[in-house]
C-alpha cells in the first residue's frame, strides 16, 4: 500500500512540474520577444530595397507603428 501512494505522488510531482516549468518558459520567451522584437528597423528597410521599394524613413515609422500595435494587440 505504502508503495503504490508513492508512485502516485511521484506521478503527480511529474506532471505538476511539467506543467509548472511550461508555463515559466512561456512567460520567458513573451518578455524575451516583447523587450527584442524580432523585425527591428534595419531589417525592415533591408526587406523593402529587396522587394525594389526605396524605403522613405516614414514608410519605415509607418510599418514599425503598424507592427507594435498589431503585437500589442493580441
Amino acid at each position: 500500500m505504502s508503495t503504490l501512494w508513492v508512485i502516485i505522488i511521484a506521478i503527480i510531482a511529474l506532471i505538476a512540474g511539467v506543467a509548472l516549468g511550461f508555463f515559466i518558459a512561456r512567460r520567458y520567451m513573451m518578455n524575451y520577444l516583447k523587450k527584442n522584437p524580432p523585425i527591428n528597423e534595419q531589417m525592415l528597410r533591408t526587406l523593402m530595397m529587396q522587394m525594389g521599394q526605396k524605403p522613405s524613413q516614414k514608410k519605415i515609422n509607418q510599418m514599425m507603428r503598424a507592427m507594435n500595435n498589431q503585437q500589442q494587440q493580441k
